[in-house]
């Protein structure tokens, strides 16, 4: 397990490594320890491999919720990150934080 991360009850950084996870010298909590983010490989509308800091650009128009207007197809969205979930690109577009799926995407 190379890099041990903080405790998450009390954020204390160089936890305890046991075989099956980690402890908190300090509060004693103990936690399992995680096989990956969870995120996987992010392909855009094209089969392109997303990465994390990559340029997109959307391909189609898209409504969101609460905000009039949307987001106009061919904006361009810089810097994204990837997350887990099944809106796996998290970024901002004209100044309003979205995420948005990967098949609404090309590669810039």
């Amino acid at each position: 397990m190379a890099d041990a991360p903080n405790c998450p009850i009390c954020t204390m950084p160089d936890p305890l490594v046991s075989d099956d996870g980690f402890e908190c010298a300090i509060c004693g909590h103990e936690w399992l320890a995680e096989l990956g983010d969870g995120i996987g490989e992010v392909l855009d509308a094209n089969g392109n491999v997303l990465a994390d800091g990559d340029d997109v650009t959307v391909i189609k128009d898209l409504k969101l919720d609460g905000k009039s207007g949307g987001v106009k197809a061919g904006a361009k969205m810089k810097g994204i990150r990837l997350v887990a979930g099944d809106h796996p690109i998290d970024g901002k577009i004209n100044g309003r934080a979205i995420v948005i799926r990967a098949e609404f995407v090309k590669k810039a």
